[in-house]
């Protein structure tokens, strides 16, 4: 186990970063590993794979995406916490592998120290969804036939300590009320439960919910971001309704503790630019907020306050 490494934390990559201009400049001469915690196709291999498309020219190696699924993202995660921290291999983290699942069990890595955050790309919200039929047309309705028939309300999630799950539970102590969760494997099969009448309320994202709401088979009640989301401006955040309840689904890159301050810097400015290409744009502008981006002390910084604010739900 590395010793010195693991105790640097991300803060201390971070506070050599002024100093980075004046260190040696590190330029990768192999092909660099990115790293996705899910099967191909969901919404952390699409942002891997067009953040590499974009970037790709910047580089003079190879950007080569490595599906890694199990675990909701552990076994990634501890993977690249695990690596040599030389720049060549990379997560996609920032979502239910740092920011929820070590909330509800043990992992084999500590998220606030196990990584260098790098830069986060994209930060996105969970909507509360009901078919369109459904007598809920408001969360306050939800939360009141909760309290009338605890743990009968039933809330799909993708699995137990995924983030949907956590907001579910934060909702749950914030409300006062029981609801019945129910785990799926996906966004997908999530929506058709949803629409099947098998569920009462979902939680989805906005490239799982946008073609229900075009189609009008679903009702958008309530977004879980801190703002209203670009794409619902109409629809409110949970906080706005009154429940303390703010939870994103963030996407970004991270490296093993001890990252070089000089190859954070490099990769860092690499991906900031490519995120203003159009394949980045277009991606982004489908599923993202105007807040996507920040660096990475930014990202570490909301990556350890989402872990906080979901522990804190953990407590009695």
């Amino acid at each position: 186990m590395r010793i010195v490494t693991r105790t640097a934390s991300v803060a201390v990559a971070l506070v050599f970063w002024a100093g980075a201009a004046g260190a040696q400049e590190w330029t990768p001469d192999k092909p660099i590993q990115i790293v996705v915690g899910f099967a191909p196709g969901g919404g952390s291999d699409q942002a891997a794979r067009n953040i590499a498309a974009a970037a790709q020219g910047d580089f003079p190696v190879p950007l080569v995406v490595e599906n890694k699924p199990g675990a909701a993202g552990v076994l990634a995660a501890q993977t690249v916490a695990n690596t040599k921290p030389d720049g060549y291999t990379l997560l996609v983290a920032g979502g239910s592998e740092t920011t929820s699942v070590p909330a509800h069990r043990a992992v084999p890595y500590d998220p606030a120290k196990d990584f260098t955050s790098i830069i986060r790309l994209t930060n996105n919200p969970f909507f509360i969804i009901v078919k369109a039929d459904s007598p809920f047309k408001t969360v306050q309705d939800i939360v009141a036939a909760a309290k009338e028939k605890p743990g009968k309300i039933s809330l799909a999630n993708t699995g137990i300590g995924g983030l949907p799950h956590s907001i579910g539970g934060m909702i749950e102590k914030a409300a006062g009320v029981r609801l019945k969760e129910v785990p799926f494997q996906g966004g997908a099969p999530i929506m058709q439960a949803l629409l099947g009448g098998q569920v009462d309320v979902a939680m989805g994202a906005t490239e799982e919910i946008q073609g229900q709401v075009e189609a009008g088979t679903i009702r958008v009640l309530a977004g879980s971001g801190e703002e209203r989301s670009s794409h619902y401006p109409a629809v409110p955040t949970l906080k706005e309704l009154g429940y303390d309840v703010v939870a994103t689904n963030m996407k970004g890159l991270v490296g093993p503790a001890g990252l070089p301050p000089q190859v954070v810097k490099y990769l860092h400015d690499k991906f900031h630019a490519a995120m203003e290409r159009a394949v980045w744009r277009k991606f982004a502008d489908a599923v993202g907020e105007p807040s996507n981006y920040t660096d990475a002390a930014g990202f570490a910084a909301a990556q350890k306050s989402q872990l906080d604010r979901v522990r804190a739900t953990m407590k009695p």
